[in-house]
């Protein structure tokens, strides 16, 4: 079980410090947090349903509610703030932060090479 002991975000350049109490801190962009967000509005409720979030790069977080002594809810500037980030998601997702940011980026790629496309069909 990981506990989180202090939360510091940096208004200015958009990113989040995250310190657990084993000493580890990582920092984590709002954009991150943002297109990874545990709410079903983004991770559905099945691994199938889960939404591509897009264009977020100047999401900021304006502010972030305490949830118990378990989790924390962040309400970003796009009105988002249906998540809430245990202390393990956070964990989770900080730990894998470079597989996940470049599964996102991937799909990013893919949504942009596929979304002007059109099939066409040729009938003689």
């Amino acid at each position: 079980m990981y506990q989180v002991t202090k939360l510091h975000y940096h208004m200015l350049s958009k990113v989040l410090d995250v310190y657990f109490e084993d000493g580890r801190c990582f920092t984590l962009s709002a954009e991150f947090l943002r297109t990874h967000s545990p709410s079903a509005e983004v991770q559905g409720h099945s691994p199938a349903q889960k939404q591509l979030v897009l264009n977020k790069q100047n999401v900021a977080i304006k502010t972030i509610d305490p949830v118990g002594h378990y989790a924390a809810r962040f309400v970003f500037d796009d009105g988002h703030d249906s998540g809430l980030y245990s202390w393990q998601y956070l964990y989770s997702i900080a730990t894998q932060h470079d597989a996940l940011w470049q599964e996102y980026v991937n799909a990013v790629e893919e949504y942009k090479t596929q979304k002007d496309s059109v099939p066409i069909k040729f009938v003689p």
